[in-house]
Formats: structure tokens, sequence, C-alpha cells
């Protein structure tokens, strides 16, 4: 089936045009200034006054994430479906190796969860939770998958923490086979002291999860990190970044030309401590780690301006939900918490309301070109994953994921409207501008006159190439 889209504002990381964009199945074979050609299609969509985005990229999902004696709520086909609701078309999720066995037992388990019932398509990035002599083999086994990007964590200790000596030998393997290491920079050792200093002292409240985690533990994490890869020779990927000081020596590093990356998330952006104080238990709702920041440090500021410089490259979801009531299947989740922030499962809903947030703040309020929009939200990420040009733009050839996007239209962020599976939206009430008015996943429209057309198993798993964003 051939479908014209026609009279729309094409929109890519490049550039944009109001062009006519021609689409063979499940590719794009045709772009053309509207008028200028003589293609004909089966269906021919009018999108004057529209812009026509690619797809959206987000790299950073947790469907499905067993973390705190729960699990996330979104299970691979509620979420990737919520996904699609929002503009996103593809997701990298991550999957896990449990501590004591091999990595490919975790990636075996993922992909066995995941197969046949995402919505859109998907890869996954190998959190690394044991590192040893098995391990760094299984590494290069994983590359031969397509998954070509490690996860380590210098937070939480006797859970996901790896050590100096073990993130080291990781770099070096990545160096070695190609891979990307993400990290999640945070002083786990350090913060644990804070935070059973907290505990005894009483102090229990939503807030003391961010007190006990402030900025020097992400950015001496962060300094940390910068310079084992430098000494190993790795690609570096610093996930959800959240304060100033850290974005700061991630500039510092790419100022030396060093391979060294950063992403940031809507959370970071828009929610602050006045969020985790909200009374009651409420600001359980906003925990999460890296925190939420204190917006008097103008950390919020400092993000944005550093999206617009690129001093950070993309921006990504860490969509990890919890309920704040029972979930009807899972039980207890943030309320977990109660009486002891430490027990509050950490994590966010965000899948579904990423393109929509970001479009209002960058560039409905004019921090960011349309270009740059687009860059962030959907190339960088692509490229950075090794799913370009494919993935992350709309070009002859790559795959028809396309979003059709109202810019006149306002839209609220609700849990009533939201499709993700979680009771609540951090963004409650939220106005933004931007309605998204179709959603195309290679060709197939899944969503259309706020109508969900799709089925589980309409997504494909993305064998992944290695980094293609290297200085």
């Amino acid at each position: 089936m051939k479908t014209l889209i026609e009279n729309g504002i094409v929109v890519t990381h490049a550039g944009r045009m109001t062009a006519d964009v021609l689409i063979d199945g499940e590719t794009v074979v045709g772009i053309a200034a509207s008028g200028s050609h003589g293609w004909t299609a089966d269906r021919v969509i009018d999108a004057a006054g529209r812009f026509v985005f690619p797809g959206g990229v987000d790299v950073h999902t947790h469907m499905e994430l067993p973390f705190g004696g729960t699990f996330a709520s979104d299970d691979f086909e509620s979420g990737t479906r919520a996904a699609a609701w929002g503009g996103t078309t593809t997701i990298v999720d991550f999957a896990v190796q449990t501590i004591g066995e091999p990595m490919m037992a975790g990636y075996e388990a993922w992909r066995e969860k995941s197969d046949g019932r995402c919505a859109i398509d998907y890869g996954f990035h190998m959190i690394v939770s044991d590192v040893n002599e098995q391990s760094l083999k299984e590494m290069d086994i994983l590359m031969g998958e397509g998954v070509t990007s490690f996860k380590l964590f210098m937070a939480y200790p006797g859970v996901l923490y790896s050590d100096d000596g073990q993130i080291f030998m990781a770099m070096q393997k990545a160096a070695e086979n190609g891979g990307t290491i993400m990290m999640h920079a945070e002083n786990g050792i350090v913060i644990d002291v804070l935070r059973d200093q907290a505990i005894k002292r009483g102090e229990t409240d939503p807030i003391y999860h961010a007190i006990t985690r402030p900025p020097i533990t992400e950015s001496e994490a962060t300094h940390r990190a910068i310079a084992y890869a430098e000494l190993a020779g790795c690609p570096l990927y610093v996930v959800h970044m959240s304060a100033d000081e850290a974005v700061a020596e991630v500039a510092l590093a790419r100022d030396r030309g060093l391979n060294v990356f950063g992403e940031t998330c809507p959370q970071y952006l828009y929610l602050d401590w006045d969020n985790l104080r909200e009374p009651g238990f409420e600001g359980a709702k906003y925990v999460c780690s890296t925190p939420v920041r204190s917006r008097e440090d103008g950390h919020q500021d400092a993000l944005w301006m550093a999206l617009a410089t690129n001093d950070l490259q993309v921006i990504s979801t860490d969509h990890c939900p919890f309920c704040m009531n029972d979930h009807p299947t899972l039980g207890t989740q943030k309320r977990l918490g109660e009486g002891d922030f430490t027990k509050i499962p950490n994590g966010i809903p965000g899948v579904e309301e990423r393109m929509r947030l970001i479009y209002d703040g960058a560039v409905s309020d004019g921090r960011m070109s349309l270009e740059r929009f687009v860059e962030v939200c959907s190339a960088t990420p692509a490229k950075m994953f090794g799913m370009y040009p494919k993935k992350g733009t709309i070009a002859v050839g790559s795959d028809a994921d396309i979003v059709i996007w109202n810019p006149d239209v306002e839209t609220m962020m609700s849990v009533d409207v939201n499709h993700m599976d979680v009771d609540y939206s951090a963004y409650e009430g939220k106005t933004v501008k931007g309605k998204i008015e179709m959603v195309m996943s290679r060709g197939r429209v899944l969503i259309e006159n706020d109508t969900y057309h799709g089925s589980p198993g309409d997504g494909s798993f993305i064998a992944r190439d290695t980094n293609q964003y290297l200085i």
C-alpha cells in the first residue's frame, strides 16, 4: 500500500520544508516539494498547517522492571501502546542481569517478555550487574545480537552497584568491541550513609530522598566515570542527568574532545522540590533517581541551556511507573515507602508525555528550534544507539515512522486521558501546546482521530549498530 502525506511542514534535525512524503509499505520512498511531482497513492493525507515529524525515539525505558519489592506497572504491551499515543515509535529498554547469573539469561528473559507484545519497534541495552570473566565475554556475544550498549550503576550497593574496578573492566571491554557504556552516575556508598543518618533522625518523608542525594554525589560520580572512560578509551553516555554541576563535568569532557554524552528527562526540566513536599504522601509520586532538584539552585534552567548548546544531547524518559494506590495485579507500590522514604520504588511515568512536554517547553517557549526538538527527541538518540537513518529522521529509505502534529491545539496532561498503566500523571493539569493527530510506525497507522488502531506484536525487535555519534 502506498500512502501520500501532502502539504505538511516536514521537519527533521537538518531542516524544514513544505513537502509531500510518499510511503510504500513500511518505507519512505519519496520527498518532494508539494505539487512538484505526479505521485499517486492508495491513501492521501492532507497535512496542511501541520508539522510532519519523525517518530520519537526514547532510549531509556523500564517496562516490567523489578525494583523495590515490586515491578514497574507498565508491561511491554501497555507501555509501548502508551508510547505510541505520545508520538514515540521506537524505544530501547533495559534487559537486566541478575547477580550470580549469566547476562545472556537476563537478555533472553527480556526477549521473552517483549517478543510479540510490543506496539512499536524496540531494542535493548544490557544492565551489567555482575562484572566478571564470563560476563565480559558475554558482552561480545551481545554485540553480535545487536545489543551494543551496556549500563552500569555507581548507585544501589548490594543490588545493581559495580565498584570502580568492575566499571573499568567493562569499559575496557567496550573500548575493545565498540560498545557504549551507559552510567547511572551517583555515589551510592555516600548516599547510603546519608540515607541511614536521615532515617535515624526521623526524617522519613519523600523530600528526604532528594536531600540525601545532593548534587555533589551526582557530579563526583560523573567526574569519576569520565576519568575511567578516558583511561579505557570507550564512549560514555551518562543517563538521567539532573544536577547543573554534573552537566558541567560532561561539558568539560566534551570540550576536551572526549566521547562523553549526557541525557536528561522531562521530570528534571519540569519538577522540583515543591513536588516532593506535596502534603501527605503525595510527594512519593515524584521520587526517582537521580532526584528532581531544587528550583532555587537553578538546575532546571541549566539543563534547558545545556540542551540548547548541545552540552546535553538527548531527552529520554527513564519511564519506570509505580502506582500510588494498589495496582490490580502487582499490589502495593509507592506506598511501600510510607514512613520510610528509602523504601519508595524509584520511578516516574512519562513515555506517553515526553514529546508534548518537550515541544511545549522547548519550541513553544522559545528555548529551541523545531529542528533541535527533533534532534534531541529523535535523531540524536537514533544515532547514539545505532538506529539511524532507519529511525530518527524522514528520508528516502528510512522507516515510515511519522507523527502528524497540530501546533495550534492545546491539550492537557492528566491521568484521565493517559494510557499508561499507572494511576497518576506527574504533570496533572498542565496545559501544553500541540496535539498529535496521527502516528505511523513503519507505515502502519497506530493513532488516528483519537483512536488506537494497533495491536500487540506490531513492533519488531531492532538489532542495533554501534554508536554513530562519536567525535
